[in-house]
């Protein structure tokens, strides 16, 4: 009876220690927090694609369910010449998702930036309209039920609102956006088709976007959303402004992706506004203040941020289809060169050595339900 007794009283630790040890394998990720609300996405480099690092590999797998490639289906990189397509690294990308069961986007088909040399030659409008027709049918066709969602047009808008005068609409005019997602559209009919762009929560350009989907349409073209890049600082845009075009987007019947997530805590050259990669300035200490570490009151603002925008997306969940950070962690953040080459930068929610920052934590607070 004594070591029966003695049995009993174990037996709350026991049942203890047994949970604990189930809670402590059980591993909590971004993707299964937000698995009822949005796609938890990221953008991977070549590297990333051919996995080339266990460990950065291991992240991407347990964290995200979705995926953009950040330049390797750009149109310099798959079609370098007339003739010529490389999918090397794109069927790479794609068979990564495939595997791994993940949400597949791709960016971007149209762009005026990081084209090919030739196609900036093009003057003709016919035979621009054939290339656009060429390089949209043969890329979407090649992946045609594989990809899920597609960025047809990126970055057509200046920040008034107004159309960018590009190649393509110095040679076809405002009509190259219908023929793009038409084309699109033709070459996978179940894809999603996205407009995306940075900056297009801001009033201005956001009428401007809204005008651009209303001509889309008008014209016969397939649009499904529009893709908000969300570069964006620790102060701004306001709250408000990201709800607003949520809502504004929203009513056109469109879902709403922020595909390209990122929250610079360094300074502004000249109140720079916009992710135009063409723009660069010389550097300066003044311009570069955290070259080793990020200070912990600067780490708590950048987790405060990123809070308040995943708790508006969490109230919109209904509207919204993906949130994309772009990169995996600090250390491969275009940010770190971009408007200024060589800063030390700290945008996303894992740092350089891939352990989770205060923001992780924020973010993941979020979704925390009491027991």
């Amino acid at each position: 009876m004594k070591l029966i007794n003695h049995y009993l009283l174990l037996l709350p630790l026991i049942i203890l220690s047994s949970c604990n040890a189930k809670k402590e394998t059980t591993a909590i990720s971004l993707k299964d927090s937000y698995k009822k609300d949005f796609y938890i996405g990221t953008a991977l480099d070549a590297n990333q694609i051919e996995e080339k690092n266990a460990k950065e590999d291991s992240l991407i797998k347990k964290e995200f369910n979705a995926i953009t490639a950040e330049n390797i289906m750009k149109s310099m990189f798959v079609h370098p010449a007339k003739d010529k397509y490389d999918f090397a690294l794109s069927d790479k990308f794609v068979a990564y998702g495939e595997k791994n069961k993940m949400f597949i986007h791709g960016h971007t088909l149209i762009w005026h930036s990081q084209l090919a040399p030739w196609m900036t030659e093009i003057k003709d409008s016919t035979e621009m309209k054939a290339f656009m027709k060429d390089h949209i049918t043969t890329i979407v066709s090649k992946y045609k039920g594989r990809i899920d969602s597609w960025d047809v047009v990126n970055e057509a808008l200046n920040e008034d609102g107004t159309l960018r005068k590009s190649v393509f609409f110095n040679t076809l005019g405002e009509q190259y956006l219908v023929d793009a997602f038409k084309f699109a559209a033709a070459a996978d009919p179940k894809v999603d088709l996205y407009y995306n762009d940075y900056n297009n929560e801001e009033p201005s350009k956001r009428e401007g976007n809204i005008n651009l989907i209303k001509k889309i349409k008008a014209g016969g073209g397939k649009i499904d959303g529009v893709g908000i890049q969300a570069h964006w600082r620790l102060e701004s845009p306001s709250i408000e402004t990201i709800e607003e075009s949520i809502l504004a987007y929203s009513a056109l019947g469109l879902k709403v992706a922020f595909t390209e997530l990122d929250i610079t805590v360094l300074p502004n050259p000249w109140d720079l506004k916009g992710a135009d990669v063409n723009q660069n300035f010389e550097g300066s200490a003044k311009m570069n203040p955290y070259p080793e570490k990020l200070p912990d009151s600067v780490q708590v603002k950048l987790a405060e941020r990123y809070a308040s925008i995943f708790k508006l997306f969490v109230k919109h969940k209904d509207k919204i289809s993906r949130v994309t950070f772009w990169g995996v962690h600090d250390g491969q953040s275009w940010l770190n060169d971009w408007p200024i080459r060589g800063r030390t930068n700290y945008p996303l929610l894992f740092d350089k050595d891939l352990k989770p920052k205060k923001a992780y934590q924020s973010v993941m607070k979020l979704k925390e339900t009491k027991e």
